[in-house]
C-alpha cells in the first residue's frame, strides 16, 4: 500500500521535477498539493505568481490543492496557518509531507522541527542531488519553465522572464547555483510530463521590489548584499 502524502508545491522547476520523480517511483500517493499564498497579493509567496496560474497548474496536474494563506508575513502567522492545514491532512490519514529541497540544511531542520509538532514526517526526494545534473535532466525530460523572480544580489533584471534551457544554464555566473537553490531565482513551470496540457500565458511588466526585512519575516534573506527582487508578472491567457 502506498504511503499517503502532501506535496509542498511552489509551482517552479524543483517542485515539478520532484513531483514527477515521486509519481514515477510510486512509493507515495500524493493526496494534495500544498502551496503558500500571500493574502495581500493573492500570489505564490516569494515567486510572485498569480493565483489563477497556480490554479491552472493544479487543474493540469489533476491533484487537489491545499492553500496556506499568509496575511501578516511573519513566521508565527505562517506556522499557525501551516499547522492547521497539516492537521487537517493528518485527520485524513496522511502522515508524510514531501519537499523539493536539495541542500539547504537549515531549511530542512526547520521543516522537520515543525512537522514533528504535528506528528508528521518530511520526505526529501531530491536531497543532495547534483543541481547541474538535475536541471539538465529537467530540461531533457521536456519540462519548460520561466524565471519569475530574481534576487538582485546574484543576477540583474535581464534574467527575469527568461526560459530555462541549456543556454540559460551555460550563461549563469559561476557563483549562481544551477537550480537557484540559494534563492538566486525562482521559476514558474508551464509544461512537462506532469501536465496534461501546456499552460498558456503572457509576459507582463517587470517590477522591482526592495527587500523589507523584519525580525520575523517569513521571506527574510540572511545577511547578504540583497537589495531587492525583480519580478516578472505572468498573465494567464484568456484572462
Amino acid at each position: 500500500m502506498k504511503k499517503k502524502a502532501v506535496f509542498c508545491w511552489s509551482g517552479g522547476k524543483d517542485s515539478s521535477y520532484c513531483l514527477h520523480k515521486v509519481l514515477e517511483e510510486g512509493e507515495y500517493e500524493v493526496c494534495y498539493l500544498l502551496t503558500t499564498i500571500s493574502g495581500q497579493f493573492n500570489r505564490i509567496s516569494m515567486h510572485g505568481v498569480r493565483e489563477e496560474l497556480l490554479q491552472k497548474q493544479v487543474a493540469e496536474i489533476g491533484i487537489p490543492l491545499l492553500k496556506v494563506t499568509v496575511s501578516q508575513g511573519t513566521n508565527d502567522d505562517y506556522e499557525k496557518q501551516m499547522e492547521a492545514v497539516l492537521l487537517q491532512a493528518k485527520s485524513e490519514g496522511i502522515e508524510h509531507v514531501i519537499f523539493g529541497d536539495i541542500f539547504l540544511e537549515d531549511l530542512r531542520v526547520y521543516r522537520e522541527d515543525n512537522l514533528a509538532k504535528v506528528g508528521m514526517t518530511g520526505v526529501f526526494p531530491l536531497w543532495k542531488m547534483d543541481t547541474k545534473k538535475l536541471v539538465d535532466d529537467f530540461i531533457n525530460k521536456g519540462f519548460k519553465t520561466i524565471t519569475c523572480c530574481i534576487n538582485d544580489e546574484h543576477l540583474d533584471e535581464t534574467w527575469v522572464g527568461k526560459n530555462i534551457d541549456a543556454a540559460f544554464v551555460r550563461d549563469l555566473p559561476a557563483a549562481v547555483d544551477a537550480c537557484g537553490e540559494n534563492g538566486e531565482f525562482h521559476t514558474f513551470c508551464y509544461a512537462g510530463p506532469i501536465f496534461k496540457n501546456d499552460i498558456s500565458f503572457e509576459i507582463g511588466e517587470k517590477v522591482y521590489r526592495p527587500l523589507v526585512i523584519t525580525t520575523d519575516d517569513v521571506c527574510a534573506v540572511p545577511a547578504s548584499k540583497t537589495k531587492g527582487f525583480w519580478f516578472c508578472d505572468l498573465l494567464l491567457k484568456g484572462n
